[in-house]
Order: C-alpha cells, then structure tokens, then sequence
C-alpha cells in the first residue's frame, strides 16, 4: 500500500495487483482504527469503490464528494494520508473529509443527505464557468431516506444534458439495515442481475444460431426496458430523467470501471447502482448484526471485543428508565432517525416493536410526525443526537411547539463530544430552542437526574419538552444540600450570605463544585445551584440572585444565546443589577480532539474560570487578589 502516494499511482496497477491492493487496505483499516476507534464498517464495505473512483475519475479536478464522510478512510489513504496513528485525535486526521487536510476533500459534510445538493450546485457551476470537470456524488442508501437527497434529485434530473455522476453505496444499511419504501425498491433492484445473466446466455445461445439469431438477440436487447421493468422496476429514477447503471458488484473492481467510464462518458445525469457489504473481509463486524461495527471504539483487532470499558453511559441510562416507562405507560412510543442502537432506543424496540418508528435518516420527518402522534393521543420520544435536531428547527417550531404538542426530544451527545469534531458537537441546541414559546429544557447533571427529569418530561402533555445529556460515562451522583424554587442547591456557605452565585448547567456540575472549592481558597464564598430545568429560567433564581455580589453561568453550549443570555435577560427584566458572568463554549466551529483537549483549548476548565471569578470579585472590592494557580505555587 505505501506504492500509492497519490491517486494516479493507481493507473499502473493490474487486476491482480488491485485485488492485492484492496486486501492490504482493509488489513491496514482493521488495524489502524482499531487501535483509535472510528468508522470502521462503512470503510470496509467501500474499499474497491474507492478505487475503482480514483482509477475512472482524476481528482482533485474531478470532484468526489462522500455523503456522508465517514465513509472516505480510502479515500484519505489513496490520496497520500496514510498515517491513521491520531485518527480523530488532536493532531491526527479527522474522521471526515477535511479541507485543511487535503486538496482532494472538497466539502467537509458529515451530517447525512447533503452531498446531492452539494453535487446539483458544482455541476451548474461548471455549466456557468465552461468547464470539463467531472462531479460524482457518493451517497449511501441510508442518506437516500433524507428528503434532501430527493429535494437535490428534483433538481438534477431537470438537466438533462448537464453531467452528473450519483454513485449510490447500497450495503442495505445506514448504521441499522435501511428501512423505509426506498429500502424496498432498492432491494428490488438488487435481484435484477438474474435478468443480465438470462441476456447473457440467450446471446450466447442465439448468435450460434443461423440466420435468424442476430436478429432476434437484437429485438430481445431493444426490449431492455420493458423486461427490465417487468423484473425490477427502477423506472423510478429513469422516470425522473435520471440514466440508471446497475446494480453492478460493488466489490468487482472492473465491472465497477467499466460502469464509471460509461457514466463518465454520458452527457447527464447517472445514477450508478452499486451493491457493497458493510464490514466486509472482516468476521468480527459481518457478525454484529446491529450495525456491521459502523462505529467502533478501541478494540482487539483479532476477536472485535472492546479493549476496555468506560463504565456505564448516559445513553444506556436513558434506554432503561425508557423501558420501565414503557412498561408503565402504553401511550409511550419512540422515534429514532435510523440510529437505534447509537441513541439507546434498541432494547425498548426489542419489548415493545410495535411502539418503535424509525423514520429513516429523516429528523424533518420525524418531528412532524411526533406533532401527530402526540395529536393522535400517544406521547412521543424522538431520541436523537444533539448536532442532528438543528436539521428540524421549524418542524419543532411551527409543527410541535406553535400546535401545543405534548413531545419529548433527547438530545444525546449534547454539547462538547470531541473526536467526531465541528459537524458533532452538540453546541448550539440550548441557544436554537431558547426561542421556542413554549418549550421546555431540562439538563440532568447526573443518572439519577436523567431518569428523573424524563419522567418529568413525558408527563407534561401540552408542549414540547427536551431532555438533553452528554456523551460517553456517567459520573457519579451530584447530591443537592437543598432546594430553591425548583433547582437544586449544590453548595452554599455554611453561614452568612455568599459572595458569588454559579449556576451550573447540567454535567458540569462536578467541575461547577470545583470552582467553589477554588473560590473558597481565596476566601470567596459560594452557592452553586442546579436549575435542572434551564427553560424557563426558574422564577426563584432573580430573587436568589439579587443575594448575591456576582452571578456566574456555566454551560457546556454556545455562549451566544444559551442558558447564560437567558439567565442575563430574566435579571434585566427583574430588575437586578448584579454582574454576571457567562461562560460556555465560544461562537467558533471547534478541531477535533478529546473532550478534555477541547474544554481546555476554550478555556471552560475549573481552574480557568475560578481564575476569572477571583478578578471579577477582586475588581469590585477594588482590591487585587492571587489568582487560585499563583496561590497554589505559595
């Protein structure tokens, strides 16, 4: 494999040294990520695609774009990036395409069902500008549930002579196997090779045959369509103007050029239908049913076992209070957007199958759907990541909240997740939904609190609730001292009034209890309070606050807009002219890097913020005071 620096070094190879080539790759895959973790599934299921793309296609002039990113670890390794050693870690490669990384990666998407849309606008660029450059989308059959993709077909298929190749990856999955009427189709599609194997024999057989043979075998082939239709109806994209080749053999490096140079050479727009196994040449993920190792942490290479475990999560947690309300209600159904498993959804499905939606890679959809279910007199939970909700604001706007529904959204991996970089920190839901009538939001700091606050969540039935958690293990319970109004009180001074109110938000209480430990070594006092439920900011908190000489918000969400602005204008309406301090995660798409590295990087640490506290306080006594790390050296 170190022979390919850059695509083009691929020309020179023949069959057999292809074949060799992509047995290598996934050997390397195997074990590169699985001593990082990352996408490992998707990336085996692509390996002579990938090839078969660079071999037809000659990027970067030619673009290739992946929909969605996780699926071009060949792509990096075939374009010169062949040092996985930090894959997703600071320093190291991105799990996703990456500009900064490389001429050959062009857009950076990793949320799903986008690539077609980026695809229709190149293409009517290189239409405006004259130019002979070449476009292929690279889209999975999941991404084809989104009604982006659809949205963009729309639109491609209108030019009929601007060229435009769609290769759609079709492994029968997303992260779980495809579901959906398009799945159905395609699966359709998927037996027609029975029909190219009869032409090729009844070929075979009628040139042999005198006379009339040619001719007929001719007739027979100007039939195509109608047969074709007869066996498998993949009119549906030919209806649409779109030219369809396939189903080729997605791990069949020839038939898969042949199919691209044919697509290349049309003048249109060509749907290229290519069959792939996910997880492919690897027992371990052929094996996981669930999700073919779509995603896998660190693990043994050999057996595919997690190397070690990091405890119990905040997924898992949801998925089992989820369980015992459904055994307790009958009205309680869940909604995932083709993440099952990933959102903690699967063992509810397994108990109650027929109390499970998934709508496919489709979150639109699915909150419009949960306003009817919850219309209809049942209490939807549409669990799902953090990053992905951005994609149905105005559903939750004007479909959810503006008709009073009675709909409960987890976020998981909610604020800073890290590795998976800018496309998956869930940094923007609080700011998003703090402008929604009605909504409510509720940041548990704890498991106890997860289970709690979603009971509390499902019971509301006249608007919209969330429940929004972090990724990876839950920490120990945070145990309130006392409560104020509806929050918990995390701390307080022993006696007399404290100097400093700090407002923790949800998992960082544990660092928030930290900052008060800071604080009372340079003789600040504090009350640390947990709102648990952040929208509507409690009625209690203004008068608590008005007690205090200086208020300080803590939150694992954008700055702009988030919990602290919220808590900044609910003091200006109250009239309370206490400073306040807010801190969160700046305005700024964040690198990929561990959840640790990132919080450092912005400055959202204990240290850090105490540090920052100690000055305001010091400010207004008009004094200097050490900082806590200047103290510490003392």
């Amino acid at each position: 494999m170190t022979r390919i620096r850059e695509p083009r070094d691929l020309d020179r190879l023949g069959p057999e040294q292809l074949d060799e080539l992509a047995g290598e790759i996934r050997s390397f895959l195997v074990d590169a990520v699985s001593k990082t973790g990352g996408h490992l599934g998707p990336n085996l299921g692509v390996v002579e695609l990938t090839i078969a793309l660079h071999r037809v296609f000659h990027s970067p002039k030619d673009k290739i774009l992946f929909d969605t990113g996780h699926q071009s670890y060949v792509h990096k390794l075939l374009t010169g990036r062949q040092d996985f050693s930090r894959l997703k870690s600071k320093g190291g490669l991105s799990g996703y395409p990456s500009r900064a990384e490389s001429e050959h990666d062009i857009i950076e998407n990793s949320h799903a069902s986008t690539v077609l849309g980026w695809a229709d606008g190149l293409a009517k660029a290189n239409q405006v500008l004259n130019k002979d450059d070449h476009v292929v989308a690279v889209i999975g059959d999941g991404a084809l549930t989104g009604g982006m993709a659809w949205e963009a077909l729309n639109n491609i298929a209108a030019a009929k002579d601007r060229p435009l190749v769609i290769v759609v990856n079709d492994n029968e999955r997303s992260y779980a196997p495809t579901i959906g009427g398009l799945a159905d189709h395609l699966a359709t599609l998927r037996t027609t090779d029975g029909y190219e194997r009869f032409l090729a024999r009844g070929k075979d057989l009628l040139e042999r045959t005198p006379v009339v043979g040619r001719p007929l075998y001719d007739t027979l082939h100007g039939a195509k369509k109608g047969l074709k239709d007869f066996i498998a109806p993949q009119g549906m994209f030919e209806d649409l103007g779109l030219k369809y080749v396939g189903p080729i053999d997605g791990h069949d490096i020839e038939a898969l050029e042949s199919a691209l140079l044919r697509a290349k050479r049309f003048g249109g727009p060509v749907i290229v239908h290519c069959l792939t196994e996910k997880g492919r040449g690897y027992q371990p993920a052929l094996a996981d049913e669930a999700d073919r190792f779509h995603a896998v942490g660190k693990i043994h290479p050999d057996t595919g076992l997690p190397i070690a475990s990091s405890g119990v999560d905040w997924t898992s947690v949801f998925g089992e209070e989820m369980v015992k309300l459904g055994r307790e209600r009958e009205d309680i159904v869940a909604i995932t957007a083709a993440m099952l498993q990933p959102v903690g959804l699967d063992k509810f499905a397994k108990i109650f199958p027929d109390r499970v939606y998934d709508v496919g890679i489709a979150e639109q959809h699915g909150a419009v759907s949960a306003a009817g279910l919850a219309t209809g007199g049942v209490h939807p939970v549409f669990a799902v990541y953090a990053t992905f909700l951005n994609r149905a604001f105005d559903q939750v706007l004007m479909d959810v909240a503006l008709h009073r529904c009675g709909v409960t959204f987890v976020l998981d991996r909610a604020g800073i997740t890290g590795t998976d970089g800018a496309s998956h920190n869930g940094m923007w839901d609080m700011s998003i939904l703090q402008v929604v009538p009605g909504l409510r939001i509720a940041a548990p700091r704890d498991a106890d609190q997860v289970r709690a606050q979603l009971r509390e969540a499902v019971a509301v039935d006249d608007a919209p609730t969330v429940v929004r958690f972090s990724k990876g293990a839950v920490g120990p319970a945070v145990a309130a001292v006392g409560r104020v109004g509806g929050m918990d009180v995390l701390r307080r001074p022993e006696e007399g009034p404290a100097d400093v109110l700090l407002v923790s938000v949800g998992a960082l209480a544990p660092m928030c209890l930290e900052i008060a430990g800071l604080l009372d070594k340079q003789g600040i006092t504090t009350t640390v309070v947990d709102p648990r439920w952040v929208k509507p900011v409690d009625e209690a908190l203004a008068p608590l606050a008005e007690q205090h000489r200086v208020v300080v918000t803590v939150e694992d969400n954008s700055r702009v807009g988030g919990v602290g602005s919220a808590i900044a204008q609910t003091l200006r309406d109250a009239g309370v002219d206490v400073p306040l301090r807010d801190f969160g995660i700046p305005p700024r798409f964040l690198d990929h890097a561990s959840r640790k590295e990132v919080l450092a990087e912005i400055g959202l640490t204990a240290p850090d913020i105490a540090r920052q506290v100690t000055g305001l306080v010091a400010k207004l006594d008009g004094r200097l005071v050490p900082s806590p790390t200047e103290a510490a050296r003392d």
